[in-house]
């Protein structure tokens, strides 16, 4: 049940997809358009929302007729496209510009957006359910740190380290969406 290596994993899986520290541009930009950011009630709600689909997300898939293996493929490919958008520095998914910074723009789709949501369903083909809650609260932390920080990270780090440690991730994520798609696409025949 608990593992560490799967802790671990999930972790650095999700902390790529959710992307926080690339990120840091976009949530200053919020910053600077709204003045405050509720970084306690932005992370609770990302939280939750991911932890609220881990539970119940493979019995909305069930009541819906895709099983878990055609999920984790779909995902794989969507984990793909976010890992050449981090990797080459272009935009494949565009979102509309938050007018304002509350939990919408912030929890969901920034935090727990689509891709954030079918990575969790995706590794859960691989991983045991308690040791991704335990990722996830884990990336909320450092989720949180970051909301609270960002103008000091950025300024810290400046934007060239944070774009390396996003293709970096972008790397890592590219791996983990070949390891995905090939351990799933068995299954499914």
């Amino acid at each position: 049940m608990w593992d560490i290596k799967e802790i671990l994993t999930a972790t650095a899986v999700l902390f790529a997809v959710i992307d926080i520290i690339g990120s840091i541009p976009v949530i200053i930009d919020l910053r600077k358009k709204v003045g405050h950011i509720q970084s306690e009630k932005a992370t609770l709600a990302a939280g939750l929302l991911m932890l609220a689909f881990l539970f119940v997300g493979e019995g909305i898939l069930k009541f819906v007729g895709i099983d878990v293996n055609s999920f984790a493929v779909a995902g794989s490919l969507v984990l793909f496209l976010l890992a050449m958008e981090m990797i080459l520095g272009v935009r494949i998914f565009h979102d509309d510009a938050p007018e304002t910074a509350s939990i919408v723009p912030l929890a969901f789709p920034l935090i727990a957006g689509a891709g954030t949501l079918t990575t969790i369903l995706s590794i859960k083909a691989e991983f045991h359910q308690l040791n991704i809650a335990v990722a996830i609260l884990l990336n909320m932390l450092i989720v949180y740190a970051v909301l609270k920080f960002s103008v000091r990270i950025e300024k810290y780090l400046g934007k060239s380290v944070i774009n390396v440690i996003r293709k970096v991730f972008g790397i890592i994520l590219l791996a983990i969406a070949v390891k995905l798609f090939a351990g799933n696409v068995k299954m499914m025949f």
